[in-house]
């Protein structure tokens, strides 16, 4: 991917947390869906326990881990780049790096490239 092509990446420091999470629990899903609160954060989930839905967008994939977007959001955020990023700090209870005190964190910035005409298809 283009540095200005929307899609996700993941900062160093998320990609060693998403390693070590990987160890512990095995295969991995991310999702990013809209709102408040925990909502606007990216989850990290065992990727047998959430179930992606049918409007769901995969947007990429992070320490080779699918990453999705819920379809609303995909369309409000059609020319961004998402950046996954770790902090310190205690986020959702049902994310999985909540116990490690840290938490995934999502950055963005504005892309030059227009967005695709359809997103693609949820796996």
């Amino acid at each position: 991917m283009s540095t200005n092509e929307m899609g996700v990446v993941a900062t160093p420091a998320a990609e060693a947390l998403i390693a070590e999470l990987q160890r512990r629990h095995g295969p991995l899903l991310f999702h990013q869906s809209g709102g408040c609160c925990d909502g606007s954060a990216p989850m990290c989930y065992p990727r047998d326990e959430f179930r992606v839905g049918a409007r769901d967008v995969h947007l990429g994939d992070i320490g080779g881990q699918p990453f999705y977007i819920g379809g609303d959001q995909y369309a409000l955020w059609a020319h961004t780049r998402l950046i996954i990023d770790v902090i310190e700090g205690r986020g959702s209870g049902f994310s999985l790096e909540a116990p490690e005190g840290k938490r995934f964190l999502t950055r963005s910035e504005l892309c030059s490239v227009p967005p695709r005409d359809q997103p693609p298809a949820a796996r």
